[in-house]
C-alpha cells in the first residue's frame, strides 16, 4: 500500500494543475478524478500498475474506477498535510477565480483558509476534544453532507411550567422550545420548520480565545480556522432561518473579532452589516490583564436584508427616559424648540426660505393657528439671538401637527416648543456603558440568586439580552439563540414579554448537559403563565461515544464493543474481522486509547437519528416518540 501511495506521489508531483504551495494537493487529485481529466487518465493508464489497479476491462474498454481511486487518495497516509487548495494559510484573498492570490489591500475580499469548503460538526463538550474532528468536504463527500445535515429524530420531550413538568402528546408549533444536542445538527433540523420565520438569532458563542475554556482544539495547527469553519457553517444556516427583516446580533471579544467582521460580512454581506457595539461589561476591568485591563466586549448587529429591517423606536437608556418629564393622554414626552436650531447656515431663512413663515398664537396661548389671525402673536423661527433660522417642518407638515405644538413665554420672547415623545426612542449609541450591562451583578449574581447555589461560568447579563431584544424584535417574534449556555436569553424574552404584554417566543439550543440542566432550571423558576418544551436530539451511534467516555475499565470498553458490533454503525473503512483477530493486541492499549479508537470507527454520520428514518425497526423507536416527531415537523 505504502509503495502504491508514493508510486503516485512521484508520478503526480510534476503535474502543475495538482500543485498548490509548491506540493502536491491531495484535494486536487480527487477533484481531477472526479470530472475524469484526460491528463490524469493519461498518466494513470499508461503505467502498469495504476492501469491493474484503477482500471476494469468492460467489452475491451478500459474503464476507471474513480470511486476507487478517490478511497486509495482519501487515505489519511496519503499526503496527509494536504487539505484544501489553501493548505496552511488564513487570510484574506480576491474573491475570484485566483483563489490562491493572498492580497493585502483591497475593498472587495473574503477569507480563505484551510476547511472553507467543509462542514465541521463541532463537538463541544470536552470529550470531544480527544477524537479527530472530521471535516466534511461538500464539494467530494456531499452525501456525507446531506446525512449528516438531514433534519434529526428528538426524544424525551417534557413540557415545563411554573408547577413541573409534564408527558406530552403533541405539540402545537407555537410552544417556546429548549432544545438539547449539537447546534449544527439542531439548527440544521429546524430549517425543516422555521425557515425564514426568526425575526432575531442572538448568540454568545465560545471566543476562542485559549485557555481551560478553549474548545477548539482537535488539531492545534488549524485551532484558528477550525473555529472559522464552526462558525462558517452555522452562520449559513442562520441566515436561511431569519425572516427577511430578521436580525442576527452576535457577542465576541477582540480575539476573533476582525476574522468575524470580515466571515460575517461575506455571508450576510457588508451593507447588512447595521454596527458594532461595545458593551461595558466589566467595568472594573481584568486586574490580571498582561497588557489592556479589558472592560467590554462587543456585538456585531447584522440584518438579512437592508432595505427590509428597521430598529424599533426605544429608549435603553434610564436617564435619557427620565428627561421625558411631561405627560399628557397620549403619554410622556419632553419639550423641545421647534426652530430648527442645527444644520448650519443650511437651515438660515436664507437657504430654505419654504420653511420660513409665521405661526399665530392667541394671547392666553391657547389656540395656534398657520393662517392670520387678528390679535393673535405672529412668531417666526427667530433666536433669541436674532438669527433668522427655520421651522423644524414645512408649513403643510406644521398644520398636522399644531396640536403637538406648545407656546411658551419666556422673559420678552415667546417660544414655540413641540412634544418630543417618548415612543420616537432615542438613537442608539454604540457604546453600551450603563451599570445594568455588568455581566458580573446581572449575569453571574443573578443566575446564583435564581439558582440557589454558586459555581456558574460568566453568562451575559440579563439587560444586554433585553435591549437587544427592545430594539430587534416586536411583541409576537421567535427568538433564537443556539449557544444558550445558562439559558440568558430565554430569561430576556420573558422579562420582556412581562413588561411590554408580548406574545414572543423564545427557542434555545445547548449541547452541555451541565449548561441544559441550568437553562431548564433557571427559566422554569421565572417563568409566569407561559411554559416551554424540552426535548433532545435522538442519539445512536452518540450512545455508544457516551458509553465508551463514561467507561472505567478495559473490560467496560470490551463489553461496549460486544455491543458496537450487534447494533452500532462502524465506518465501512474498518475491517471488523481483521480487528477481531488482533483483539489481544489491543487489549493491551491503555484506557484512553482503546476509547478514543473505539470513536474513531462509529461512523460520526450516524451519531443521531434522522427523522426520516424513524419508521426503521433497527432503531426500535417507540410509537410515543413517532408521534411526537410527526407533531413537531407538521408531517
Amino acid at each position: 500500500m505504502q509503495n502504491l501511495q508514493n508510486d503516485l506521489i512521484e508520478l503526480l508531483k510534476h503535474e502543475d494543475n495538482l500543485v498548490v504551495d509548491n506540493q502536491l494537493n491531495k484535494n486536487k487529485i480527487i477533484e481531477a478524478a472526479l470530472k475524469v481529466e484526460p491528463f490524469l487518465i493519461s498518466l494513470l493508464i499508461k503505467n502498469e500498475t495504476f492501469k491493474k489497479h484503477f482500471f476494469q476491462e468492460v467489452e475491451n474498454v478500459l474503464v476507471f474506477d474513480k470511486i476507487k481511486f478517490q478511497r486509495f487518495v482519501n487515505n489519511k497516509s496519503f499526503l496527509p498535510d494536504s487539505y484544501t487548495a489553501f493548505k496552511n494559510k488564513i487570510g484574506l484573498a480576491i474573491n475570484d477565480d485566483t483563489t490562491d492570490n493572498f492580497i493585502k489591500t483591497k475593498n472587495d475580499v473574503v477569507l480563505v483558509w484551510p476547511h472553507k469548503d467543509c462542514i465541521l460538526e463541532g463537538g463541544q463538550t470536552k470529550e470531544d476534544q480527544k477524537r479527530n474532528e472530521i471535516f466534511w468536504n461538500e464539494t467530494l463527500a456531499p452525501d456525507n453532507v446531506d446525512r449528516l445535515l438531514d433534519a434529526k429524530a428528538f426524544t424525551n420531550f417534557k413540557k415545563y411550567d411554573k408547577e413541573g413538568a409534564y408527558k406530552i402528546t403533541e405539540l402545537k408549533g407555537d410552544e417556546n422550545l429548549i432544545l438539547k444536542g449539537n447546534n449544527l445538527l439542531v439548527i440544521s433540523s429546524i430549517l425543516k420548520t422555521h425557515r425564514e420565520k426568526i425575526k432575531l438569532i442572538y448568540i454568545d458563542p465560545p471566543y476562542n480565545t485559549g485557555g481551560d475554556a478553549n474548545i477548539f482544539t482537535y488539531n492545534n495547527t488549524f485551532n484558528h480556522s477550525t473555529w472559522l469553519t464552526f462558525m462558517k457553517n452555522r452562520l449559513t444556516i442562520a441566515k436561511n432561518l431569519l425572516t427577511k427583516d430578521g436580525f442576527i446580533a452576535i457577542a465576541i471579544d477582540h480575539y476573533e473579532l476582525g476574522y468575524l467582521i470580515t466571515l460575517a460580512d461575506e455571508i450576510f454581506g457588508q451593507e447588512n452589516r447595521l454596527g458594532i457595539v461595545s458593551v461595558v461589561n466589566n467595568p472594573m476591568g481584568r486586574n490580571q490583564a498582561k497588557y489592556f485591563s479589558t472592560v467590554n466586549d462587543f456585538m456585531l448587529i447584522y440584518s438579512k436584508n437592508n432595505e427590509f429591517a428597521a430598529f424599533n423606536n426605544v429608549v435603553l437608556n434610564e436617564d435619557f427616559l427620565k428627561t421625558f418629564d411631561k405627560e399628557d393622554d397620549i403619554g410622556r414626552y419632553k419639550l423641545k424648540n421647534f426652530i430648527r436650531v442645527g444644520g448650519g447656515d443650511a437651515n438660515l431663512r436664507v437657504n430654505k426660505s419654504n420653511f420660513w413663515y409665521p405661526i399665530y398664537v392667541s394671547k392666553d396661548l391657547s389656540q395656534l393657528s398657520l393662517n392670520y389671525k387678528e390679535d393673535f402673536y405672529e412668531v417666526y423661527p427667530i433666536t433669541t439671538t436674532g438669527q433668522e433660522r427655520t421651522w423644524k417642518l414645512s408649513k403643510g407638515s406644521t398644520e398636522k401637527k399644531l396640536t403637538e405644538l406648545v407656546p411658551i413665554k419666556e422673559k420678552d420672547s415667546l417660544i414655540i416648543y413641540e412634544k418630543y415623545r417618548v415612543d420616537k426612542g432615542q438613537k442608539v449609541p454604540t457604546i453600551w456603558s450603563d451599570k445594568k450591562y455588568n455581566a458580573n451583578h446581572n449575569g453571574i449574581r443573578l443566575l446564583e440568586k435564581i439558582i440557589g447555589r454558586k459555581g456558574f461560568s460568566f453568562p451575559k447579563s440579563l439587560y444586554t439580552v433585553i435591549d437587544t431584544l427592545k430594539l430587534l424584535s416586536n411583541k409576537d417574534d421567535i427568538i433564537l439563540d443556539f449557544h444558550a449556555g445558562s439559558g440568558t436569553t430565554a430569561h430576556a424574552v420573558l422579562e420582556l414579554n412581562k413588561e411590554d404584554g408580548g406574545n414572543r417566543k423564545f427557542m434555545l439550543v445547548e449541547q452541555l448537559a451541565e449548561h441544559i440542566d441550568i437553562c431548564v432550571e433557571r427559566n422554569q423558576k421565572v417563568i409566569n403563565n407561559d411554559s416551554f418544551v424540552y426535548a433532545e436530539l435522538m442519539q445512536y451511534n452518540q450512545y455508544f461515544v457516551d458509553r465508551i467516555q463514561e467507561a472505567k475499565t478495559k473490560e467496560d470498553i470490551l463489553a461496549i464493543w460486544e455491543e458496537m458490533q450487534d447494533k452500532a454503525f462502524i465506518s465501512y473503512q474498518f475491517n471488523k474481522d481483521m480487528f477481531n483477530e488482533r483483539l489481544n493486541a489491543f487489549k493491551t492499549a491503555s484506557l484512553e486509547t482503546m476509547q478514543h479508537y473505539l470513536i474513531e470507527i462509529l461512523d460520526k454520520n450516524q451519531l443521531y437519528v434522522n427523522f426520516s428514518e424513524i419508521e426503521d425497526a433497527s432503531y426500535n423507536i417507540s410509537d410515543e416518540d413517532k408521534a411526537l416527531n410527526y407533531s413537531f415537523y407538521k408531517k
